[in-house]
């Protein structure tokens, strides 16, 4: 099968197609035939070689963490599941590729009015946001600060936020994804100098909780968050660690991606596709991610 693999690892260009062999679905497995695999920040930090060995495995390595497409094989005792069914998932691993072996609990059924695009990066933001804002504890009636706002997880977060009865939801973001933060239900901040100001502009009793992503932003929500347990990040470092804030911890679930599907079917929340690579192209969509400064998800089409 065609997958975009490590041999080494480095900077985007060292993620290259190769042909590696066709995985088989074990029990309780199925096999997934990939349709589109959303690109995360996670998989560029597996390709610059900055996690864990034992999360990576040897090389080859195929980065992927989500994923939609039909299955094509299913293991001894599955239940629920048949071949042709068309679903979206998760792995650590091993998404940008044209086969996928995951537990049957790893996917759920793709809603039928659900674009394949929107399929294949939906669970990595949606499951990322619903863990953040459990472990932020958001309750009715709160002022939620979110930094980074405009990217996957962030509007995902945005629309999250709302459905869990934020009454005020303050975004980060570049000037130029202000009005997509607005659209979406939050009041639009500029990062930089002066940010706690602005924030205090539009929240002057602060903030009740907070999702950071980089230690200027961790500072500002730690300057305007009136409980610091309630500021969490996804980026943790010595130098964050040093700041005495809690990092994300979250485990994405079947039950977790069944009620982010729900919100998505209901029409409550939604993922914004910023640009699709061709499987070919994957080392330009993780450069694309690793810019740090797009709206929304980019995805790899793979089928």
């Amino acid at each position: 099968m065609r997958a975009a693999a490590l041999r080494s690892f480095g900077p985007p260009e060292v993620l290259t197609v190769a042909d590696l062999d066709e995985p088989q679905a074990a029990a309780g497995q199925v096999r997934v035939r990939v349709r589109v695999a959303g690109v995360q920040p996670f998989d560029c930090k597996v390709r610059a070689g900055v996690m864990p060995s034992r999360l990576t495995g040897s090389f080859p390595i195929v980065p992927g963490n989500e994923f939609a497409g039909v299955i094509d094989q299913v293991g001894a005792d599955v239940t629920g599941f048949s071949t042709g069914d068309a679903v979206l998932g998760y792995s650590t691993l091993r998404a940008y590729a044209e086969y996928i072996v995951v537990s049957a609990d790893q996917v759920a059924l793709k809603p039928e009015a659900m674009p394949w695009d929107i399929a294949g990066g939906f669970s990595g933001a949606a499951q990322g946001a619903r863990n953040a804002l459990l472990q932020m504890d958001i309750k009715p009636g709160d002022t939620v600060l979110l930094n980074g706002a405009a990217g996957g997880l962030g509007t995902m977060a945005i629309q999250l936020a709302k459905i869990r009865g934020a009454a005020t939801v303050i975004g980060t973001a570049r000037e130029e994804n202000h009005d997509h933060l607005r659209a979406l239900g939050a009041i639009p901040l500029t990062y930089g100098e002066g940010l706690v100001d602005r924030i205090r502009e539009v929240a002057p009793d602060g903030v009740d909780a907070a999702l950071g992503s980089g230690v200027d932003g961790l500072r500002a929500s730690i300057a305007v968050t009136k409980d610091k347990d309630r500021v969490v990040t996804m980026i943790f470092d010595e130098e964050i660690a040093a700041l005495g804030i809690r990092d994300w911890v979250g485990v994405r679930t079947a039950e977790g991606l069944a009620e982010m599907l729900g919100f998505h079917t209901e029409g409550r929340c939604d993922v914004h596709i910023r640009a699709a690579y061709p499987l070919d192209q994957a080392a330009d969509a993780q450069r694309d991610v690793g810019s740090g400064h797009g709206r929304g998800k980019v995805v790899i089409t793979v089928d």
